[in-house]
């Protein structure tokens, strides 16, 4: 199962079989089961691979540690996508439902007449970059082609081109307040507008977030933070053996990196194919009674008030168990994601802030029945 080989990749000596370096230049990242410990760090990267509900990952920690290597490792296991052509954005499963042909009709006599609606495509690592303008992101004018074919044409931006991918912001912390509020939109949305002049276009954007941050550079918006499904805090490896195992990795995979990308290619594909089997499963996954009792139990207990803490919560729950290769969520489940689902989101600004709002209160309805009575 794909959580089996996750936590045995951390404990896997490096092998030793004398493959010969080819010379040929390999741009593929470092192997995503190379990466020593770290396994609830892997987990929540790999949940929402399984799962674009969970709404991302946010990793905090110090620099040096491997989070944006474990990121960009994910673009070796990413599976295939359904897409679907149509302007709806529907696929072909949704249309089986007997009020689909009022609610898709386009879609729903070409699928019916035999016409294919959808295209499978690998998804993708999208990566913001710390310097890039908003005309970067969003999107703008081709100024090459109105110079040279004296034509005005909207561009896509690189939140257009991460739909249906994965957007990965590094120091996402570091970014510039337009840059942020652009990517809330499209977040909440699923689609942004850019207007230039008379001319507008509007794209889909519907994405996972991920984002890494040093938290002695700065802190984050909290209108963003809350964007993160899964937030996870990492640190440096403690153990003399890890550290010595990270060690001989990044050594070997420096001094040859085709010999070591081919050492963990058997290990990468199996895992590829077990996050596609997962992603199927995950459709039929269902929550115990017993789990959705704790969640809730627990969000009330830690006095949280955003609804998308136990959203988040639960379909990680279900992204977990269909990793496991199991139909139905249980409370263990529960146990293993609600740290990252529900760390950081109780606000002690909050819970003052409607205390004091509720002693206020107390003290009007006081005077009102003193002046009544």
């Amino acid at each position: 199962m794909l959580l089996r080989l996750l936590n045995q990749s951390g404990a896997r000596a490096v092998l030793a079989e004398d493959i010969p370096d080819a010379g040929i230049f390999d741009q593929r990242p470092y192997p995503f089961l190379a990466i020593v410990g770290q396994i609830e760090m892997r987990i929540a990267l790999m949940l929402s691979v399984i799962n674009p509900a969970v709404g991302g990952v946010l990793l905090i920690g110090p620099r040096g540690i491997g989070k944006t290597t474990a990121v960009r490792s994910l673009t070796g296991i990413l599976p295939d996508a359904e897409v679907s052509d149509c302007e709806e954005g529907v696929l072909p499963n949704e249309l089986q439902s007997d009020n689909a042909k009022f609610l898709y009709p386009d879609c729903y006599e070409k699928f019916h007449s035999g016409q294919a609606i959808s295209h499978f495509e690998s998804v993708k690592l999208v990566e913001l970059p710390l310097n890039a303008r908003l005309e970067d992101v969003v999107g703008g004018i081709n100024e090459r082609i109105a110079i040279q074919q004296q034509r005005v044409r909207l561009e896509k931006g690189i939140l257009a081109r991460a739909d249906n991918n994965l957007l990965y912001v590094d120091e996402v912390n570091l970014l510039d307040d337009e840059i942020v509020d652009a990517i809330l939109d499209a977040a909440a949305q699923g689609s942004y507008t850019v207007r230039r002049g008379a001319m507008s276009g509007t794209f889909r954007s519907r994405f996972v977030l991920i984002g890494s941050m040093n938290p002695e550079e700065g802190r984050l918006r909290p209108q963003i933070l809350d964007r993160f499904g899964l937030r996870v805090n990492v640190r440096g490896l403690m153990a003399h053996h890890d550290r010595l195992e990270v060690y001989n990795r990044v050594r070997i995979y420096r001094e040859n990196p085709a010999r070591f990308l081919r050492e963990w290619d058997s290990a990468t594909a199996a895992t590829r194919e077990e996050i596609i089997l997962a992603r199927e499963l995950l459709k039929e996954t269902t929550i115990a009674d017993e789990a959705i009792t704790l969640g809730l139990s627990l969000v009330q207990r830690l006095d949280i008030d955003s609804h998308r803490a136990e959203y988040t919560m639960f379909e990680a729950a279900r992204a977990h168990a269909a990793a496991d290769g199991r139909d139905v969520a249980n409370a263990q489940d529960i146990r293993v994601v609600a740290p990252m689902a529900l760390r950081q989101r109780r606000s002690q600004f909050m819970v003052s802030f409607f205390n004091s709002q509720k002693e206020e209160d107390d003290q009007i309805r006081g005077y009102i029945d003193e002046l009544t009575t």
